[in-house]
């Protein structure tokens, strides 16, 4: 399977798009590097991984993943402080974090599964 025929790649892919558009305006650009390349990590590493070559390196890469979807994550409640978003932008996007990492997780969980048989 190619990574971009996965849901969770789009779905980081979208993730991406949406924290551009409400980091575009932003003037602190150390803040908003920092977060545009989290977020793009999750999406990158999805690939990574599909493209790895073996599970145990997926698992590493969803991993990584995981983390970077914390690191968004934890990014956004600054956003929201810093009034780059609204409380409403930011659970919206938090909501869709949250589903990739659930995603991965679950992917990892199925990777695992093929590796024990």
């Amino acid at each position: 399977m190619l990574f971009v025929d996965l849901y969770l790649w789009k779905s980081a892919r979208a993730l991406v798009n949406e924290i551009y558009k409400i980091m575009g305006s932003c003037k602190d650009y150390s803040f908003k590097d920092q977060l545009q390349r989290a977020a793009i990590s999750i999406m990158n590493n999805i690939a990574e991984g599909c493209n790895s070559g073996s599970n145990s390196k997926y698992i590493n890469f969803l991993k990584i993943a995981r983390g970077s979807c914390a690191e968004v994550d934890s990014m956004l409640y600054l956003c929201e402080d810093f009034k780059y978003c609204t409380c409403d932008e930011r659970c919206n996007i938090q909501k869709e974090i949250n589903k990739i990492s659930k995603g991965c997780l679950t992917l990892i969980n199925i990777l695992k599964t093929k590796e024990t048989k």
